[in-house]
């Protein structure tokens, strides 16, 4: 048994990750999250009250506090998901994620370095910091026959791409400098159950039961590989397990598709899984489909060669694209309570009662 520490375990990635390993493994799990706008703990309410499961409302830019909970729960492995993600509000509003992805990075690289240092020799071995990345990091792919590998160059599009590319050179020059033991992944686009309202697929179901307008950026040609987000919990279990330090993992779900595509194939589970629920103003969920301005620097195509973590670790997805869907648009029917309670701000006041 080890003790997890999982920044960013309230959000989407995280809080999928935290499941598995309460449901999956005998681990001890520490969740530090600071609960921004997208930390939301209902999406842990299954595994919240589990004895091997512990929550620390910290922000990772609050180094003193980082000491304390090394300190206090002496993780033997730091998973660290904490990030802002959202590609539209870095445009907005860039100066959170300079704060969170490169300060609140180096602040915990900062302070497991000092934990590290002060670990017994045997413990201090095994200890390994997974910093958890993105695609994006790699900008643009022309080629359309291309695929980022693990020594693409860098070139991101966007301030959330540019931070996150940050976060990582910083956490390479800590092996490099300090030694510290680390592994980095960089994952597709994650889709699937627990995902916040404002991302491409869970906006569009909601929007679609709503009758409100399905927003295409641009024209739609857009390509993403989309991974299916408990595949990827997955995949990081199995690096952090078995990977070797220093190395980098991509982690894809081998399912490439125009943004066009996400959206009609999710207008067709609709039409099948929700028939009974389709509003007054359209015929058909598709009809509702409505292309926008594009949004600037907006990347053409992302595409992930997983096959190093295939041959080296032995992790494949399980779910493809249409299986992994299907169950996203089934559990977004099957549980409006859990977004209904986003949409309103009340998943604010209820994720209090469950840090009692």
């Amino acid at each position: 048994m080890k003790q997890f520490l999982v920044t960013g375990g309230a959000g989407f990635i995280g809080s999928a990750l935290v499941r598995y390993l309460i449901n999956e493994t005998d681990h001890q799990v520490l969740v530090v999250d600071k609960l921004s706008y997208a930390g939301n703990l209902t999406s842990l309410a299954s595994v919240i009250h589990h004895p091997r499961f512990k929550f620390e409302q910290v922000d990772i830019c609050d180094r003193s506090e980082l000491d304390r909970v090394m300190k206090q729960y002496q993780p033997d492995c730091i998973m660290h998901l904490a990030a802002e993600s959202h590609v539209d509000r870095s445009i907005d509003g860039p100066i959170a994620f300079i704060e969170t992805n490169i300060i609140g990075t180096y602040q915990l690289l900062e302070a497991a370095r000092f934990y590290w240092n002060s670990m017994e020799d045997e413990r201090k071995k095994a200890f390994i910091f997974h910093h958890i990345s993105t695609d994006e990091v790699f900008g643009d792919l022309h080629d359309q026959s291309a695929f980022f590998t693990e020594t693409t160059p860098y070139a991101p599009s966007s301030p959330y791409s540019a931070t996150k590319a940050s976060s990582d050179h910083l956490v390479r020059a800590w092996l490099r400098t300090y030694g510290l033991p680390i592994i980095v992944t960089n994952c597709s686009n994650n889709y699937g159950p627990y995902h916040f309202p404002e991302k491409l697929i869970p906006l569009t179901i909601i929007n679609a039961l709503a009758g409100k307008a399905l927003p295409i950026y641009g024209n739609g040609q857009q390509v993403r590989d989309w991974l299916f987000v408990d595949d990827h919990a997955r995949a990081l279990y199995r690096v952090v397990s078995r990977g070797k330090v220093g190395e980098t993992y991509n982690i894809g779900g081998h399912n490439e598709r125009k943004n066009i595509e996400v959206v009609e194939t999710i207008c067709s589970l609709l039409e099948e899984l929700a028939a009974d629920r389709k509003p007054t103003n359209t015929a058909h969920f598709r009809d509702l489909i409505t292309y926008v301005t594009d949004r600037p620097g907006h990347d053409q195509r992302y595409a992930i060669d997983a096959s190093k973590i295939a041959r080296e670790l032995g992790w494949t997805p399980q779910e493809t694209f249409e299986s992994g869907m299907r169950k996203t648009v089934a559990w977004y029917l099957d549980n409006p309570a859990w977004w209904q309670a986003i949409l309103d701000g009340r998943y604010r006041g209820e994720r209090l009662g469950l840090t009692q």
